[in-house]
């Protein structure tokens, strides 16, 4: 447990961008390790497992928690006017950390990523730190490929634009209007 604690806080962290729920989904993960103890005790992929079982748990989280999210989101009269927006560059990409330490670029990436909307965030964090591909993303999530590619091009310029606004963007990349 103590190998893997931090890998897995980590998985479920990102995905639900909730410290609290991601505790709880640890916690659970490693109850089904547990469970699985003696096939888990002498087997070289249990890391890939637990990231698995912290990935699938995340998701059945959210989905659960969708439609009241939705409801809240609608009651906040949020508007679909970014999602039309065209896309951001990032400005300078190889050069763009330069400079920064690996703790603090994580930082600033974390912080970019809990801005994004779920149905953006979600597909992203799957795709480059879970490495899924797009079919397998879609079809855990129950949408269309054609819906994750899109979330996941519109979340990369979202973050894009956050990272941009950060004091590693602001050094050095001109200001994106």
């Amino acid at each position: 447990m103590r190998k893997y604690q931090d890998m897995v806080f980590t998985t479920s962290a990102r995905l639900v961008r909730n410290d609290a729920q991601a505790e709880d989904i640890s916690q659970e993960v490693f109850i089904k390790a547990h469970e699985h103890f003696d096939m888990l005790a002498t087997s070289p992929t249990a890391g890939g497992w637990l990231k698995t079982v912290a990935t699938n748990l995340s998701i059945n989280h959210l989905q659960r928690y969708r439609n009241r999210w939705r409801f809240f989101s609608e009651m906040g009269g949020s508007s679909s006017d970014e999602d039309d927006a065209p896309p951001v560059d990032f400005a300078a990409p190889d050069t763009f950390f330069d400079g920064v330490d690996a703790d603090e670029r994580r930082a600033w990436v974390d912080e970019a990523l809990s801005r994004l909307p779920d149905h953006q965030r979600i597909p992203l964090v799957l795709f480059h730190y879970e490495e899924l591909p797009y079919d397998e993303i879609a079809r855990r999530l129950g949408v269309s490929l054609a819906k994750v590619k899109t979330d996941i091009l519109r979340a990369r310029a979202a973050l894009a634009k956050h990272l941009s606004r950060s004091p590693a963007g602001a050094a050095a990349a001109p200001t994106l209007s």
